[in-house]
């Protein structure tokens, strides 16, 4: 039971930016977002249902804004961003590079220690990156080096907000992050979207795809993550991350026609297993020590994915 729900939280995240690359042009990056969370944040509003989770919502509304801004609104707009000019599929795998600048991040900013396995998966890591990106980039069409540029830096806000909400959310019921970070996103969101709104007619399908992304890909995703977290343990539900990038291949190739080419799967691959080291999952599966750190989209007071 827990590995189909882990296959299906995958499939659901990855097929997040399948929607994306359908509805960000018909709304824009700020409106589609702003939606998103907004509905996402309803969703996860029976989160507050007792008053120990509405006491700590007030507590920690600073930090809930900072998880907010950094876990959902800048990097759910800069993928929606991306996805205006390259497919669900890279975009997927560029987000898979979170665990890495996690890592990163805790180093250089937090000051966390970086074993040599860890500094290994960041520089193996960054070589799939720029293997990945190197003949999109080449292909000169415009808008492209910048929309990489924007999904890279979406995945550096997941790596900080992984390393923020770590220390300044430690012992907040989960939903109850879940819930302000969506929220907070929206709230920060709404001003910026509306002088943005589509002032044309928009399609019950993209409507659709809309529900899709703040319903399922957002509320659900985090109720489920939670559940696997519950149940088979974080490091477990954070092994989201390296099975999300193959659905969002799969979903980009099935529903619009991407093509996968060996330099993205090899691409893939090596990001992948920089993500593994860098993240301590192959030093656990060999019974050595790890520092702590989880991967994934959404690892927050865990958990980010």
């Amino acid at each position: 039971m827990n590995l189909l729900e882990l296959c299906l939280l995958a499939a659901i995240w990855g097929a997040s930016f399948l929607f994306l690359r359908i509805a960000a042009p018909e709304f824009g990056p700020l409106a589609l977002i702003a939606l998103r969370v907004g509905i996402a944040a309803l969703v996860l509003a029976p989160a507050l249902r007792s008053a120990s989770a509405r006491s700590q919502l007030r507590a920690k509304a600073w930090p809930l804004l900072v998880v907010g801004i950094s876990n959902s609104a800048l990097p759910f707009g800069l993928f929606a961003y991306s996805t205006l000019y390259i497919n669900a599929g890279l975009d997927s795998i560029l987000n898979a590079s979170t665990p890495i600048w996690t890592a990163l991040i805790a180093a250089v900013w937090f000051q966390a220690g970086l074993g040599r396995q860890q500094l290994a998966g960041l520089l193996l890591g960054l070589a799939g990156v720029v293997l990945l990106v190197w003949d999109t980039i080449g292909a000169g069409i415009a808008g492209v080096p910048l929309a990489i540029a924007a999904a890279l830096l979406a995945a550096v806000c997941y790596g900080f907000a992984v390393n923020y909400s770590k220390r300044r959310l430690a012992g907040v019921q989960p939903l109850v992050v879940a819930f302000g970070s969506q929220l907070s996103a929206a709230i920060a969101l709404l001003p910026l979207a509306l002088p943005f709104w589509p002032r044309h007619a928009i399609a019950i399908s993209t409507w659709s795809c809309v529900a899709a992304l703040g319903v399922i890909c957002t509320g659900f995703a985090y109720i489920l993550y939670f559940r696997l977290i519950e149940r088979a343990g974080a490091t477990y539900a954070a092994s989201v991350t390296f099975l999300i990038p193959l659905f969002g291949l799969l979903w980009g190739a099935l529903f619009l026609g991407e093509k996968i080419t060996p330099t993205m799967l090899a691409g893939c691959a090596i990001v992948l297993l920089g993500t593994a080291l860098a993240s301590g999952k192959l030093a656990k599966r060999f019974g050595k020590n790890r520092d702590g750190r989880l991967s994934g989209k959404l690892t927050i007071n865990n958990k980010s994915p």
